[in-house]
């Protein structure tokens, strides 16, 4: 199946069905245009899906093969069952690998709850990749104190968590609810971003909904603290690194993560070196077109 994205220069990309346990995963693949391109593997962020990877895909311009899946439980790969939780998203990338890259080695990358699908991945499947970069995520931090379930997902997560039980009358009622958000709305906002999100929408006026199947959102956020996800950025057995965004999931000043949380969690900054991508937040550090050139170029140099 093919489609065309709103954005950009480089806009084809195909849906390619992978069987995967319990059904068949939906990834996008942008096709290289050069001989002997390398292939990427992406993994969105826990509310998000795979065309959250188009600007990178438009930064690549043909000189990668793109593969973006949507995750279980979310967009077009909705309908895939449990179990959740990001050992299955691990498992389910190395399918993708197997079944469209030949069994690789790929270059791993992935994007806030992705990047610690990307590394879990690599550490249990270390012959399908050949490196790794971590955008915003993949390294382990404290949870609030005193917060559980819901509450915690709420507190790190905000407004994308909120939405999955909203409904809304119209596409432009989402778009409007998304162009409040302070991290992509305003200057931020693009064609892009909104191919993006209304990717997320299913059912029909004026119901609409996001795609997101809540138990796997409940399940994979909380899989972020479990011991073996925190434990595997500190084991990858590949070249990696790691990019931040210089601000956080609402713009704040403080980030997801930045240097003080990535030491506090022992991270071998040798191994895996960082930098903060400037004058990004969570969202636009993949989004934006210049950052999003800053991760095509890292993930072409490997």
């Amino acid at each position: 199946m093919s489609a065309v994205s709103a954005y950009g220069a480089y806009e084809a990309f195909e849906e390619v069905p992978v069987p995967v346990e319990g059904g068949e995963l939906t990834v996008l693949r942008w096709p290289a245009s050069v001989p002997d391109a390398p292939v990427v593997l992406a993994a969105h962020g826990i509310t998000a899906n795979g065309l959250a990877w188009g600007p990178v895909a438009d930064a690549l311009d043909g000189r990668a093969t793109l593969l973006a899946p949507d995750l279980r439980g979310r967009a077009a790969s909705a309908g895939i069952p449990g179990p959740w939780g990001l050992a299955q998203h691990a498992a389910d990338l190395a399918a993708v690998v197997r079944a469209l890259a030949g069994g690789g080695p790929v270059r791993l990358t992935g994007h806030s709850m992705g990047a610690y699908v990307a590394a879990l991945a690599a550490v249990r499947y270390p012959g399908l990749f050949s490196s790794v970069l971590l955008v915003d995520g993949g390294v382990g931090f404290p949870p609030p104190p005193g917060l559980a379930g819901d509450e915690l997902l709420n507190a790190v997560l905000g407004p994308a968590m909120a939405r999955l039980s909203m409904t809304f009358a119209s596409r432009q009622a989402y778009r409007e609810f998304w162009q409040a958000h302070p991290a992509v709305g305003g200057g931020m906002w693009s064609a892009a971003v909104d191919a993006y999100i209304q990717r997320d929408l299913v059912g029909a006026e004026p119901s609409l909904r996001s795609s997101c199947v809540l138990d796997a959102v409940r399940a994979d956020g909380l899989a972020v603290f479990d011991r073996e996800v925190l434990g595997a950025v500190h084991e990858l057995p590949v070249p990696a690194q790691l990019l931040l965004a210089e601000r956080g999931l609402l713009n704040e000043p403080q980030a997801l993560l930045d240097a003080s949380r990535v030491a506090a969690a022992g991270l071998d900054t040798l191994r895996v070196p960082f930098e903060v991508v400037p004058d990004t937040n969570h969202y636009t550090v993949l989004t934006a077109p210049g950052p999003a050139g800053h991760l095509a170029d890292a993930l072409l140099r490997e």
